[in-house]
Formats: structure tokens, sequence, C-alpha cells
């Protein structure tokens, strides 16, 4: 999974902290730390799982990077319920998904688009959703790569697996979209699991 971290994501972001050099400093220098701690979560080499708190500082890193190249053509909405924020979840599976909503929902768009990640507290589970409102995609492309059929969304059939490794077949990912309709993912994740354990 870690090899899908696209070398055109790493290139872009390092090109529009390099446009803030000159003009703003300051900004270039939070970006590039930003950068920094982006990629040192991503490649760590400890652990299966992470908790839902991390997973997001780590996605809006991302997002800010994703931000200084798209400027306000990318909008972003993130809403949390603070008692899942403690969530063990297995590590990398949400990024991915966010990063599949901005590459292939909104960056062959003009007018750019908005992602909206919630995480929400459902009693014994906690409900993660990621949704654009971008170009969207054929169900039957998505049905397939979920399927194990090798195509173009790699993270989303490896982020599938993963969750219904940890948790069960019953944890699977679930993706409504269509042509020009957006995209949006969602996971339940138990909020409590024996199985799952920090390292």
């Amino acid at each position: 999974l870690r090899a899908q971290i696209s070398p055109h994501f790493i290139f872009n972001s390092l090109t529009a902290i390099a446009s803030f050099v000159r003009t703003d400093p300051d900004r270039a220098r939070e970006l590039l730390l930003d950068f920094a701690d982006f990629t040192r979560y991503s490649f760590r080499s400890h652990g299966r799982y992470t908790t839902l708190a991390e997973e997001l500082k780590s996605i809006e890193q991302y997002l800010l990077l994703e931000q200084a190249r798209f400027g306000a053509r990318l909008r972003v909405k993130l809403r949390v319920d603070p008692e899942v924020l403690g969530v063990k979840i297995p590590f990398l599976c949400i990024q991915p998904l966010v990063e599949n909503a901005v590459q292939h929902g909104l960056e062959g768009r003009p007018e750019g688009g908005t992602v909206i990640i919630n995480a929400r507290d459902r009693g014994a589970e906690c409900r993660i959703s990621i949704e654009d409102d971008g170009v969207g995609n054929d169900p039957a492309v998505i049905r397939r790569s979920l399927s194990g059929e090798p195509g173009e969304h790699v993270g989303l059939a490896n982020v599938d697996e993963r969750l219904r490794t940890a948790f069960g077949d019953d944890y699977g990912l679930t993706v409504e979209t269509g042509p020009a309709a957006g995209t949006k993912v969602t996971m339940r994740i138990p909020k409590y699991s024996e199985a799952v354990q920090l390292e």
C-alpha cells in the first residue's frame, strides 16, 4: 500500500511548496513540515493499526498540501464526533480513500469540488465516510475492483480486504457512485475489538 503513495503527489507537493519559497516563506516552511510529517507517518515501519485521531492528522496534512496546489478549487469539510477519535483502525485505511476522492474525483474538474469526511459515533460502531462531488465512476468498475480484479482502484480493494481481515466480512467498504454523480465510500468500524491491538 505504501508503494501506492503517488510519486505524482510527491512531485506536485514539492512544486507547490517551491512556489511559495519567495512569495510566502512562512507558508512554504509550514507546508514543508506538513510534508515531512505526512511522509513520516505514511512510511512508518511499526504497527498494523493506528487510532482514528492519528490517521485524521495525517489526512489533514495531505489535504493542506493538496490545497496549496488546488487553491480555492479544493474545499474540505470535516465532521468528527470526539467520542470516536480513539477508535483503532487499520493503518492507512482512510488516507487512500481521501486521495482517491481528490485525484480521481476532483482533479480533472476545472472548477474543483468538495471532499467531505465524516466520522460518527453509532453506539458500538464508528461510521466513517469520504464523499466527493466530483466526476463519479461506473459502479460496475468499482464492483470489479472490490471483487479483486486488477484495475486502477488498487487502494480501494486493499482497504476493503484489510477491513474484512481485521473485523470480519460484515465490515467491508460500501461505495455509492455514478458517472457525474460524485462518490461516497463508507466503512463501519467496531469501537471495541479484542483482535485489534496497537503495537
